[in-house]
């Protein structure tokens, strides 16, 4: 089935960096806008950043300068290196293309991986 498969997230010291990795299963990213999502315990999920196939880029106001999006279209990987971790950033992640549909941080399309920064 269609999916996306994360990796790359753990518990890490406030400060400290993780890279999430993504890629898809079932299809090709081809030339979809792609996004990282994150929703954490109680609160509503939220665009990350999100990288289109020319390489423009956007972030969240609370990421931007700490967080980089990157991509290999033709291995069809998109990356998130998040440093300067703060323990607000703990969530679940989640790596979308942007024609997926019913939500962006529930495990219909992927479970996520889940980032947790202690203080």
């Amino acid at each position: 089935e269609v999916r996306t498969l994360e990796s790359g997230g753990g518990s890490v010291q406030a400060g400290g960096s993780l890279r999430l990795s993504c890629t898809a299963s079932g299809f090709t990213f081809d030339d979809s806008d792609l996004g990282w999502y994150r929703q954490a315990p109680g609160s509503e999920c939220e665009l990350v950043s999100n990288i289109a196939s020319d390489d423009t880029t956007q972030y969240a106001d609370s990421v931007k300068g700490r967080f980089i999006i990157s991509q290999d279209r033709a291995n069809n990987m998109v990356y998130l290196q998040m440093n300067s971790l703060k323990p607000e950033d703990t969530a679940k992640y989640f790596c979308r293309a942007d024609w997926f549909r019913g939500g962006y941080c529930n495990d219909y399309w992927s479970q996520g991986t889940l980032v947790t920064v202690s203080s």
